[in-house]
This record gives C-alpha cells, sequence and structure tokens, in this order.
C-alpha cells in the first residue's frame, strides 16, 4: 500500500512540476533547499533585501563554479565549460509571490515523496529474506530520489539549464519505472501463490487447455514502445525549452505564433508521435488477442492515455500553446510510460510462468 501511495504520489509531482514549468514558475525560489533564504517563503517584496537579485545571483555562480570544478576534476571538462558559460546562471530572478509559492508546494510534495520512498525501503525489508530484488529496487529508487534532488538543485543554481531539466526528468521517469517494479513484483509474489496452485489445471492433459502467451517478437515491440515514450518526453522537455526562449525573446506577447517558430525539436516531436501511436495499436492488437484479462486491461488503459495525449497534443499545437493544457500534456505521458512498462513486466511474466509450467509437465512421470 505505501509503494503504491508513493508512486501515486510521484505522478502527483508530474503535475505539478508541469504546473511549475506552464507558470513559468521554475526560478519562483532562486535559492535551494530554502526559498529566498527561509524555510517557509515571503509574500512580499519588502521581506526581502533592497539587493535581493544580486545576492542570489552571485549565490547560484558560486555554485556552480564549484561543480564546474569538480566536473573538471572527474573529466568531464568539457560539460563544464557548457555548465558554467551558459548565460541563463546570470540572469537576476524578480520576485513574484504566486510563483514562488507555486515552486515552493512542488519542494514541499518532493520532499514528502521522499519520506513516502523511505517508508517503501522500510516496509520492504522483509521481502530481504522473501524476495530480495523488491528491497534493493526500494533502496535503489530511494538513493536516486537523493541524487534527484541534488539535480534540483543544479536546476534551479543553472537557472534551468536545458540539459540539466532534461537529466531531471529523464531520473524521475527511472525511479518510476523502479518503484513501479518493486510494487508489481510484491503484488506477484501473492498472486503467484493461488498460480501454484492450480498450475495442474492451467495446462491439465485432462482438459486439454493451454495458455496462450506472447512470443519473443512482441516483447521486443513493447520494449520500442516504450523506448519510444521514453524519448519523446524527454525531447518534449526540449520542446518546452523552445517555447520558453521563443516566449522570454517575443516578451511573453502574440502567443499565437509561437508555435511557429519553434525549432526541429518540436517537429521531430510531432513525427515520432505518428510513430508511437501506430506502435501502440499494433501492440494492443497482438496483445488482445491472447485473451488474457491483465493484458487487455493494460490495453484498454494505454490506448485510452494515447488518445487523450493526441487530443492534449493537438489543443497545444493548434490551440496557442494553452498554459492549463501543458501539464496534463506531461502528465499523461509518464502515466502512458508507466502502463506501458507494466505491459512488459505481465509479458515478461506471462512468458515465464508459461516455461516454468511447461518444465513441470516435462518432469512429471508419464503413468500408463
Amino acid at each position: 500500500m505505501v509503494g503504491i501511495l508513493t508512486v501515486v504520489s510521484v505522478y502527483l509531482l508530474f503535475l505539478v512540476g508541469g504546473v511549475v514549468r506552464s507558470t513559468g514558475s521554475g526560478m519562483g525560489c532562486p535559492d535551494w533547499p530554502k526559498c529566498f533564504g527561509q524555510w517557509v517563503p515571503p509574500t512580499e517584496a519588502s521581506q526581502l533585501p533592497a539587493n535581493y537579485k544580486e545576492i542570489y545571483t552571485a549565490q547560484r555562480v558560486a555554485k556552480n563554479q564549484k561543480l564546474a570544478r569538480t566536473l573538471e576534476k572527474l573529466g568531464f571538462a568539457q560539460v563544464a565549460g557548457s555548465i558554467f558559460a551558459h548565460p541563463t546562471q546570470y540572469i537576476e530572478t524578480d520576485f513574484n509571490p504566486v510563483k514562488t509559492w507555486i515552486e515552493y508546494v512542488n519542494r514541499l510534495l518532493g520532499a514528502l515523496i521522499g519520506v513516502f520512498v523511505f517508508l517503501t525501503v522500510i516496509f520492504a525489508l522483509p521481502y530481504w529474506r522473501r524476495d530480495r530484488p523488491i528491497f534493493w529496487l526500494a533502496l535503489g529508487s530511494f538513493l536516486l530520489t537523493g541524487v534527484q534532488g541534488y539535480l534540483g538543485s543544479l536546476v534551479v543554481s543553472t537557472n534551468l539549464l536545458p540539459v540539466m531539466v532534461t537529466i531531471h526528468m529523464a531520473l524521475a521517469l527511472v525511479i518510476v519505472a523502479m518503484l513501479l517494479y518493486a510494487v508489481d513484483r510484491a503484488q506477484w509474489r501473492v498472486e503467484k501463490l493461488g498460480l501454484a496452485a492450480n498450475a495442474d489445471e492451467v495446462n491439465s492433459p485432462v482438459t486439454g487447455t493451454s495458455l496462450k502467451v506472447p512470443d519473443a517478437g512482441l516483447q521486443w515491440v513493447i520494449w520500442a514502445a516504450l523506448s519510444l515514450t521514453f524519448w519523446q518526453i524527454v525531447l518534449g522537455t526540449q520542446v518546452r525549452e523552445q517555447v520558453d526562449i521563443v516566449s522570454a525573446a517575443a516578451g511573453y506577447a502574440g502567443r499565437e505564433t509561437w508555435v511557429a517558430q519553434l525549432g526541429s525539436s518540436f517537429s521531430l516531436h510531432r513525427m515520432f508521435s505518428v510513430a508511437l501511436v501506430l506502435l501502440n495499436m499494433y501492440m494492443g492488437y497482438e496483445l488482445w488477442q491472447l485473451g488474457q484479462a491483465r493484458l487487455r486491461s493494460l490495453v484498454i488503459a494505454a490506448l485510452s492515455l494515447l488518445g487523450l495525449e493526441i487530443i492534449a497534443g493537438i489543443i497545444l499545437a493548434y490551440f496557442s500553446l494553452p498554459a492549463a493544457v501543458q501539464p496534463v500534456h506531461l502528465t499523461l505521458a509518464t502515466v502512458l510510460f508507466g502502463i506501458q512498462f507494466l505491459t512488459l513486466l505481465a509479458v515478461a511474466r506471462a512468458r515465464k510462468t508459461r516455461e516454468t509450467i511447461a518444465s513441470t509437465d516435462a518432469a512429471r512421470p508419464v503413468v500408463a
């Protein structure tokens, strides 16, 4: 139950994070982990020192200098140079109470998720003896959540440097996959007991029934769909960065012209969306033919999410990128990624179960 709650809270964070980006609140708090040097942010500019812009800009630059020196020592001189040389870190941030509190709520939710992931590790301790991978998945997700928090601080210090935002999103998807795997594997242990008890009925020589399972080729198709969704989400963060650049250059006016000014990332994003739809439709058709209730439920969920995602994408492209739709578009994509990952786990498990039952049948003594 704690694991499920953790996964749900992570998806809620995706939604809130989308709101942060769509409202331009990413720099609502110019420092980290505090917000304008306080654990509870101010509500008025009068609560800040007169030179607060210079103070927090200097802090960001100093942090980036330290990061650049560390990366250079580790042999990443080119990366260090690109991070430190990027001009966004020198941009001074004006205090906006609405944006500050939007970002503050985002950070509070992130901290709460850290607590949930830690509780997931605690509740996974009993699996150390029963199913050790569940514990390692929970622990790994907790450690990566700490790394994610540090990356969040770098996103702030570099003033939303595109490469940092992209890495931040990619790691979040990895954490979601690990948590889903841990929860799914724990639930499967309970179901497996019933499956083992009815193994004779699944492939009984008396009834002649057999378990339909997907082949290896279909499993690779699901991998391809999952990878393409992952890439689409990462590419979407780059499109979002282009939107920020275009909107800033236009003084946040003429919203209806922004889409036409987007570059190659937007074109690729739209082109790959067609491939993603076709791939998911083929995958859904093949899985539906297997007749397994769980796989059919996952197919319905995936295609429904994909349909909603297409609608959201059309609204964004043809109705001047309405801010309210942007976080919905992102959240639907991340939920689709999760459903596809669960589908991959279900297919892999179905194949493994069939192989286990087949080997059990082969080991049975022949009764004359």
